[in-house]
């Protein structure tokens, strides 16, 4: 099965030329390869579509800019509390649009930081919320776990089938499923090319919870709906807390969550709260 992102990938048209000046802000410029809306009862959860539906979402250069600069003007948007990516029930994203590396060059890949700026979802400060049916491949997997939480439909998909192309994870597969899953099981996946089914992400420690795929994006609404009426600063605390366990040694991290957990005491939030 490789090849689902592979071949899938290797036969779809090529995103619109693109030059490397960004595209114009989101505000400005409707995407083409993603839609957003705002959703929710009080409107206050971003839903970000992927929308290369007949190349199962793979990700070009163009599509990856479109993201970056929506989730940047949502990261600035004081009216939504939490975001969820998602694709189609089909794929939430089958990989890398392969048509976009055949010709590289290792010097040029190299020295022009070849997929640094697919960093867009981890600089959010906002909690985001992947929701993911079918095939979660490659750089589609990558981008699932660049976010905060991975809500599964029971038929998702996980995989790195980079090994299968000659190549390895560009965008932090190996890292992410090490840090996840540890080394013996991080191993499999990259060496192997190998799929995970969701239930099997889940027993990983990659997937949250597990719906039935009609189920998905709503149950991840309701998550980013109650994560939304939490206040803000103490959202981003807590996220930032969570995420230097990954980078810090428990001494370390312990004393970095304690300095946060005093801080909140001279919030507005806290006192309101406590009285």
């Amino acid at each position: 099965m490789l090849r689902l992102s592979t071949v899938f990938v290797r036969n779809v048209k090529l995103c619109s030329n693109f030059n490397q000046v960004q595209l114009a802000a989101f505000s400005s410029k409707a995407p083409e390869m993603i839609k957003v809306e705002k959703v929710g009862e009080k409107q206050n959860v971003a839903l970000i579509k992927l929308n290369r539906p007949k190349a199962l979402n793979a990700l070009c250069a163009q599509l990856m800019t479109e993201l970056a600069d929506a989730l940047h003007t949502l990261d600035t948007d004081k009216s939504v509390g939490a975001i969820v990516i998602t694709g189609s029930e089909r794929a939430f994203a089958a990989g890398a649009d392969i048509k976009e590396m055949t010709n590289n060059e290792f010097a040029s890949t190299f020295s022009g930081s070849f997929l640094s700026n697919w960093t867009a979802v981890s600089d959010v400060k906002k909690p985001v919320i992947a929701a993911v049916n079918g095939f979660a491949l490659g750089g589609g997997n990558e981008l699932a776990m660049m976010c905060d939480i991975i809500y599964a439909g029971e038929k998702a998909r996980f995989g790195q089938p980079e090994i299968n192309i000659g190549t390895i994870p560009g965008a932090g597969g190996t890292q992410r499923w090490a840090r996840a899953a540890g080394k013996s099981f991080a191993m499999e996946v990259c060496l192997t090319g190998n799929h995970v089914s969701a239930q099997e992400a889940k027993e990983h420690g990659i997937v949250s919870k597990i719906f039935p795929a009609d189920q998905v994006v709503g149950e991840a609404v309701k998550l980013g709906e109650k994560i939304a009426e939490q206040s803000p600063l103490i959202v981003q605390m807590a996220k930032e807390a969570v995420n230097k366990a990954y980078e810090l040694t428990l001494q370390e991290g312990l004393h970095f969550e304690r300095r946060l957990f005093h801080t909140t005491f001279a919030t507005k939030d806290r006192k309101v709260n406590f009285c």
